[in-house]
């Protein structure tokens, strides 16, 4: 079994909790959201995510080229959901998004738990390039969601 990571994010956001879920539920957002270093580009989806939705896309990781299969395993609108990696560069990835009303805004928390494959290497691997790129393109998303959003606040 492969060593397995986790990162934990939150962000508020001045958006009611049906709007914010609702901006998550469109697959064509997630590119606006991921970082254009990755070359992200959604090659198929459904037009509104549910339980069982698959969505396909491709990107560039370091300017290696690849596909990426995520399916939604759960799908509680408009508290949280869950996307699974299919295939991809990962030897597991599992993303929980929860929403929650907070403050007149929606708290979103992002729980990742992810694995490398190549056993020795793979955690070397993380340790100086992965760690740090799965956090970058999560600051870039908290960031762009701010912009799109609105401004964040503690």
């Amino acid at each position: 079994m492969p060593h397995t990571y986790e990162l934990i994010c939150e962000q508020w956001i001045p958006q009611p909790l049906d709007a914010a879920f609702a901006f998550f539920s469109r697959p064509d957002n997630l590119e606006k959201i991921t970082p254009p270093w990755l070359g992200f580009h959604i090659v198929r989806a459904d037009d509104e995510l549910h339980t069982g939705s698959l969505i396909e896309y491709k990107l560039r990781v370091r300017g290696v080229p690849m596909r990426w299969v995520s399916e939604i395993t759960q799908w509680n609108p408009p508290h949280s959901f869950v996307d699974v990696q299919l295939r991809g560069p990962y030897a597991m990835w599992r993303h929980e998004h929860s929403f929650a009303e907070d403050n007149g805004g929606t708290r979103i928390h992002d729980h990742v738990r992810y694995a490398l494959p190549f056993g020795i290497v793979g955690v070397l691997v993380h340790t100086l390039i992965v760690r740090r790129d799965v956090e970058g393109i999560f600051a870039f998303r908290q960031r762009r969601l701010n912009e799109l959003l609105g401004e964040c606040r503690p």
